[in-house]
């Protein structure tokens, strides 16, 4: 594989976001691998990440969170239109199909993430789990990556917010619902559409909406703050569905709600694109044209503050529907809170506990 992209003949990809593998940025990087695998099928390889550190700051006034905690590199359930896509071209990968079937594990999270919390130095901020990933692609359900992190965090009472597509952060409910006692945990359920088969054709592994909803659900039952992300909201596609979705979620429990319009960086837009080929050849140019106008006559906004909510009419029209939509329903706008008052530092490898906790 060179990072190029396929001509629109190119046989189809089953069960893949994905169908190209798209040009990257950094040539010196490449990774080639030619071991059989054919056009028509790339299986899922997963390789050890060797990091030395798990929490990553940032300083981006767009997110509402001061660290990050991903314990994958890489998403199996391969969005689309994931903005995320080119963060796998720093590791030699391409943004198509290698950031879904390419996929690498930092098995040492969960020691990883005692080790900081127990430096006297580390002050416990509000972590988002995850940002550049799923927490609960398929992948998870074998590794139980996510739910050792969660059992750090919940022996420290440590501050987090889940963000997930997928219905297996049903099986961490104990885990989260202890968090939550501490008022330590909140959880955004993403719902990009209602309609099973856009789910399946956008987001082709991850949990239908029906499992989503059923996890907002089952999480609220639990005492578990739970939330939904409407996005991306796609002009064109998906914004008309917008009303419905909170409506659904609001009746399976929802308690806050956040949306963002599609944005696609670099390689994003030749994977979204094909996407548009496959799915909505005849809607191509009026949805590329429509997210155009959402980021600035581009299709990722340089400027903060404009890339997550966008500008121009089309952006507007979502904004206004979605607060509507809200007074409507009496849902809240607002972002969960989770407090670091309970945090603690980990048992000492004698099994003593910290002397302050």
């Amino acid at each position: 594989m060179k990072g190029s992209q396929p001509s629109s003949q190119s046989p189809k990809q089953r069960g893949r976001g994905a169908q190209v593998q798209t040009a990257q940025r950094f040539a010196s990087l490449h990774v080639d691998y030619d071991d059989g695998e054919g056009p028509e099928r790339v299986a899922t390889k997963f390789f050890r990440d060797h990091a030395s550190t798990i929490i990553s700051k940032h300083s981006s006034p767009d997110l509402p969170f001061e660290a990050s905690l991903n314990p994958y590199r890489g998403c199996e359930h391969g969005c689309a239109y994931c903005y995320a896509r080119p963060t796998h071209e720093y590791l030699g990968f391409s943004s198509g199909l290698d950031f879904e079937s390419r996929i690498l594990v930092k098995e040492d999270a969960p020691e990883l993430l005692r080790t900081a919390f127990a430096k006297p130095s580390y002050v416990p901020v509000k972590l988002s789990f995850s940002g550049v990933t799923d927490p609960y692609q398929p992948v998870e359900k074998r590794l139980n990556l996510t739910r050792r992190c969660l059992e750090v965090l919940a022996e420290c009472r440590h501050p987090v917010v889940m963000i997930t597509k997928n219905h297996l952060i049903t099986r961490d409910v104990d885990l989260l619902a202890e968090l939550a006692r501490h008022d330590a945990a909140a959880v955004y359920v993403s719902i990009t559409t209602l309609d099973a088969d856009l789910a399946h054709q956008l987001e082709p592994r991850a949990s239908s909406p029906k499992q989503r909803l059923e996890a907002i659900r089952v999480l609220r039952d639990a005492g578990v703050p739970v939330g939904v992300s409407a996005a991306p909201m796609i002009p064109g596609l998906n914004d008309s569905e917008l009303p419905k979705i909170l409506e659904a979620a609001v009746a399976a429990g929802a308690q806050f709600a956040g949306y963002t319009v599609v944005r696609l960086p670099f390689g994003v837009k030749d994977v979204f694109a094909r996407w548009l080929d496959d799915h909505r050849p005849s809607e191509k140019e009026k949805i590329l044209g429509r997210i155009e106008e959402t980021q600035g006559r581009t299709l990722s906004h340089a400027e903060f503050g404009k890339r997550l909510k966008g500008e121009g009419v089309w952006a507007q029209q979502i904004g206004a529907m979605f607060k509507v939509t809200l007074l409507r329903l009496g849902l809240l706008h607002r972002r969960p809170e989770v407090s670091a008052t309970a945090f603690r530092r980990p048992l000492d490898d004698s099994g003593q506990l910290d002397l302050f906790r």
